[in-house]
């Protein structure tokens, strides 16, 4: 079988590893290829179990005479519990029964919720009592509806092939197995396009299929693949990794066959494909609707903060000016999201000499060039705080991975794994790494684990929980 690489989205020079000379040239996507485009990304049977819960409230609510304050408690309640218990996912397997148990208790959640408000709010006996009932009857009536949304998606995709183009990363029996199965039941939505291998020939007769030679990236794109399914490959556990960072990177699903699947329970996070079990991963953090919201959060935040610290950047700027003259803000081209590069800035803390070495010098701890103003500004952590104009000009987030200079990004990625990766999502002011002392002349593969873990687990809650240490760690001066 012909060899592919399967590596993530980096550009070129940046990720040229020294570790692993056998690996090809990598060379960069263009931005516009990086994302999906929105209308493929869109799941039809998600859309219409929203639609099914919404019209079917609406219509109850009206039915039973509910006042626009009840009924619109009720519909909101309704919803955003069934959508929380994650009832209108994206899915392989439309299974009615399967979620009946998840979609009576979400039901059952917001009856009660709603229930100990009315009666904790002292609420109208009759109107409490008209709202009880539109959820009952909402209860008995959207199941059949569920029902039939499912089969309809079913019909769907066996009659009008709506299914997402698979790349299948593996080629070995279970590869084989779930590329056959995928053909043979297209119910499931999958619809395989292509192999991708490094190993031997596959242990059996594999369906007529494309055999990736190359870039995997390219191929997603190539092939306009929405779907990656990493089964058992004959390849190492590494390109396994980046195959799977790629497939992210570029907004794929990525399903994952589990070691020892034959005794793989149903759980959280796990589709079936018939007697397969696969763990789905997470969507990129930048693809989810919540991203939106941390970066409006991240335009409010930033607008106030330059505003409520301009007099002390002033202030700063003025000391910097007494103690070494001109030029008071200091500029510096890192590297952002997607190997992107843009120009930092911040508060100049070390006297100006002849020759700019920022680039290629690591650390100015001892530097005598840096007098007590500046010792004083990077101690506090204020010569950053211009670094809120780069958060309104969108470089950088609040919470995010550290930028650092093009240099140390292509040293770094030449000597620790995955630190590529962290190129995922935009840079930040502060990050998971710094807030666990991961700041200066500090372990690098650490501060990549670090990064890569608030990737994988990105939450608005992380975010704030991130804000909160940074606030205590600089007031407390701990991890310094």
């Amino acid at each position: 079988m012909r060899r592919f690489s399967a590596v993530a989205v980096p550009a070129g020079p940046f990720h040229a590893r020294e570790a692993d000379p056998g690996r090809p040239p990598q060379r960069p996507l263009k931005p516009s290829s990086v994302r999906r485009d929105l209308l493929s990304r869109v799941n039809a049977v998600a859309v219409l179990l929203v639609l099914a819960d919404a019209v079917t409230l609406a219509v109850v609510c009206v039915q039973r005479g509910l006042g626009w304050g009840w009924g619109t408690a009720v519909v909101a309640a309704v919803i955003t519990i069934r959508g929380a218990w994650r009832l209108y996912r994206r899915r392989l397997w439309l299974s009615w029964l399967q979620d009946l148990p998840r979609s009576a208790a979400s039901t059952a959640l917001a009856f009660a919720l709603l229930t100990g408000i009315g009666l904790a709010s002292g609420s109208d006996a009759a109107e409490l009592a008209a709202a009880q009932w539109a959820m009952i009857v909402f209860a008995l009536v959207i199941e059949p509806v569920r029902w039939c949304v499912f089969a309809f998606g079913r019909w769907c995709r066996r009659r009008f092939d709506r299914c997402d183009r698979t790349i299948i990363v593996g080629a070995g029996e279970v590869g084989v197995n779930l590329a056959r199965t995928m053909l043979e039941h297209p119910q499931f939505g999958l619809r395989p396009v292509a192999f991708a291998d490094s190993g031997p020939d596959p242990d059996r007769q594999p369906p007529m299929l494309e055999v990736v030679d190359g870039d995997l990236a390219d191929a997603i794109v190539r092939l306009k693949a929405g779907t990656v399914v990493l089964a058992f490959s004959h390849t190492r556990d590494s390109p396994l990794v980046d195959a799977a960072i790629t497939a992210h990177r570029l907004g794929c699903s990525t399903l994952v066959v589990p070691r020892m699947y034959e005794l793989h329970p149903d759980g959280p996070g796990i589709e079936r494909l018939r007697s397969y079990p696969l763990m789905r991963l997470g969507t990129a953090p930048t693809s989810r609707p919540t991203w939106w919201i941390k970066r409006a959060a991240d335009l409010l935040l930033a607008a106030v903060a330059l505003v409520v610290l301009s007099p002390v950047i002033g202030l700063c700027a003025l000391a910097v000016l007494v103690e070494s003259g001109r030029p008071l803000f200091f500029r510096q081209v890192r590297v952002g999201m997607d190997d992107r590069t843009f120009t930092l800035y911040k508060i100049r803390s070390v006297r100006q000499s002849g020759e700019d070495d920022s680039q290629v010098k690591w650390s100015v701890v001892g530097d005598s060039r840096v007098g007590p103003v500046g010792r004083f500004l990077r101690r506090t952590s204020l010569d950053e705080l211009p670094q809120l104009w780069n958060v309104l000009r969108g470089d950088m987030c609040v919470v995010g991975p550290r930028p650092e200079r093009p240099g140390f990004v292509r040293e770094f990625s030449s000597i620790h794994e995955l630190y590529w990766a962290r190129h995922r999502v935009p840079t930040g002011l502060t990050g998971l790494a710094q807030v666990h002392g991961l700041r200066g002349d500090t372990s690098i593969a650490d501060r990549s684990r670090y990064d890569n873990y608030y990737i994988a687990n990105w939450s608005l809650w992380l975010d704030l929980r991130i804000l909160l240490m940074t606030a205590g760690e600089l007031c407390c001066r701990r991890n310094r």
